[in-house]
């Protein structure tokens, strides 16, 4: 089983990256699982179909010691594990230790044992990097962490934060970041601003997306490509990227 983490600004398509991957590897024959760690609950809306899936703090919050791991969880496009951590209530608590909850709760259900994935996905907010937000990176849930990023600036300063906390997690004994995967915007000068930050950061861009009209049409249409598009050349964009991935030592 592989486990890996994906970090990104809000915005930078970062769900939109991962549930492509998420689909594309589950055409492949993968298990896959996606875990959207963000309390907008929003990481796996285009492999659903629509289909509404109860985010696991909620679903805490109403059962609380009752809550079983099928109350997690639904079964998305080409048969994807689509989970999604959620938030406290508006106003209350802090997001982070939100997150870290659900992961916890996971994590006493033994969802990795019971459902067996090859592959699980986890779809983190990277805007921040605190205590709550960084659980796949500071308690072993992921075997390798990549971020996101354009060559937009603000996509380029969340990446940077991101690495500044990889590296006092390596000190710790961790991994250190994987590589960067390039979600291009067209702006001027992205091809150098992300090698820039690839030699600032020390580590390999391992996969590059260029804009794609067709990525945002599906997206609009709350779906993947390989679901809105199947012929597309995207579908092999993100299923070469993913298959990557999952394949690096």
């Amino acid at each position: 089983m592989k486990r890996i983490a994906i970090y990104g600004k809000g915005g930078i398509g970062k769900s939109t990256t991962v549930s492509n991957m998420s689909a594309a590897l589950a055409g492949q024959g993968y298990t896959v699982m996606q875990i959207g760690c963000d309390p907008k609950a929003d990481s796996t809306i285009s492999l659903r179909r629509g289909r509404e899936l109860t985010p696991v703090l909620d679903t805490y919050r109403d059962k609380v010691k009752d809550i079983e791991l099928e109350d997690m969880y639904t079964i998305g496009y080409n048969g994807v594990i689509c989970v999604e951590a959620g938030g406290p209530t508006p106003g209350i608590g802090c997001a982070g230790r939100g997150v870290a909850k659900a992961l916890d709760l996971l994590k006493q259900r033994n969802f990795e044992q019971v459902l067996h994935p090859d592959v699980v996905f986890y779809d983190v907010l990277g805007d921040v990097v605190c205590g709550g937000f960084s659980m796949p990176l500071r308690r072993n849930y992921a075997d390798d962490v990549y971020v996101i990023s354009s060559g937009e600036q603000m996509a380029i300063y969340a990446a940077m934060n991101l690495g500044l906390a990889m590296e006092s997690f390596k000190r710790r004994g961790h991994n250190g970041l994987s590589g960067i995967i390039a979600n291009k915007r067209s702006v001027h000068g992205e091809d150098e601003k992300l090698q820039t930050l690839s030699e600032d950061l020390e580590c390999p861009i391992v996969g590059v997306i260029e804009h794609s009209m067709v990525v945002k049409k599906a997206s609009d249409d709350a779906l993947t490509v390989a679901e809105a598009y199947p012929s597309d050349p995207m579908v092999d964009v993100y299923t070469k990227i993913a298959l990557d991935l999952i394949n690096r030592e």
